[in-house]
């Protein structure tokens, strides 16, 4: 079975349109996008001098747009069943692949919930990435420092999240303890962390006031904060609400999509980093990145011929 991941924030780059700029396809993405960022996106994210640009509400919605994008121009070429999930706010996409709401709809939640994350962490946070301690070494890091774990990934990879000063002291307390690497992620509010508990009331709310279908026939739904299935959307809107200041467990995620029967994953993006993850947690499953075809008719071609692989 093919699972579709959906990125999150952070990888925003000139290239990021590249694949579905002028396709038809894609149009609505980029109008409703440009409506809740005052400029086109694809526009945007080729002018390294507009401000917007790294803002945490912008990156959220030029993030979701990018999946959305690659999803509407690849959708008739998807087999009939098939999973999807979503890191961090590639859930807002990863709902929608599955026919929770429409692809408008999910931009315009995904622009609620910005606003509520950034209203609820102020403008001075900031994630980061620990790779290669133990997660009892993280811990502690996290607690000299004033930090939260956010995203436990495979491959001892963690994301942590507070206080900019503070991110920024861990990473060197990190590499001087042995850390493979340490660095500042362009994620500038600390994304599931207790900093953002105040996000979770107006997000739900925006979530329970929209019209949201279950997953439908064929498509497997899984939360990208532990693998668990969602069956019905109205039971896990609360989960998704409470997704902006619980830490997400996305090494767990992917051992699900395994036991589920998936063996062939297409990360749409952005970037190639799920792709990667995926490649550690599930060595035998083959991984690819959309971001990784020259063009959208290879990348449908793929589709249509890795099943008979």
């Amino acid at each position: 079975m093919l699972a579709l991941l959906c990125g999150g924030q952070g990888l925003v780059s000139p290239a990021l349109f590249d694949l579905t700029a002028e396709e038809p396809q894609a149009a609505t993405v980029f109008v409703e996008a440009e409506a809740l960022l005052g400029r086109d996106p694809r526009m945007l994210v080729r002018d390294a001098d507009d401000p917007r640009l790294h803002a945490n509400h912008a990156s959220q919605i030029l993030s979701v747009s990018a999946v959305l994008a690659v999803h509407a121009c690849i959708a008739t070429a998807l087999p009939a069943t098939f999973a999807v999930t979503g890191y961090s706010v590639g859930e807002m996409a990863a709902w929608s692949i599955a026919g929770a709401w429409s692809a408008v709809a999910a931009l315009r939640l995904t622009d609620r919930r910005a606003r509520a994350m950034d209203a609820a962490g102020g403008t001075q946070a900031q994630l980061g990435y620990v790779r290669g301690l133990a997660r009892g070494a993280v811990d502690a890091l996290a607690g000299r420092h004033g930090c939260d774990i956010a995203i436990v990934n495979p491959g001892g990879l963690f994301v942590l999240g507070g206080a900019r000063a503070d991110i920024t002291a861990l990473c060197r307390a990190a590499e001087s303890a042995g850390a493979a690497k340490a660095a500042l992620l362009d994620v500038h509010v600390a994304s599931h962390t207790p900093r953002l508990a105040t996000a979770i009331a107006p997000f739900r709310e925006a979530l329970e006031n929209s019209v949201a279908g279950d997953p439908r026939p064929g498509c497997l739904l899984l939360a990208g904060s532990d693998g668990s299935r969602v069956f019905k959307a109205a039971q896990a809107i609360p989960r998704l609400a409470a997704q902006v200041a619980q830490p997400i467990d996305w090494a767990t995620t992917l051992q699900a999509l395994g036991e589920s029967g998936v063996d062939r994953i297409l990360d749409l993006g952005p970037g190639h980093a799920l792709a990667e993850m995926a490649r550690v947690a599930l060595p035998e499953t083959r991984s690819y990145a959309a971001d990784g075809f020259h063009s959208l008719a290879g990348l449908r071609d793929w589709l249509s011929t890795a099943g008979r692989e």
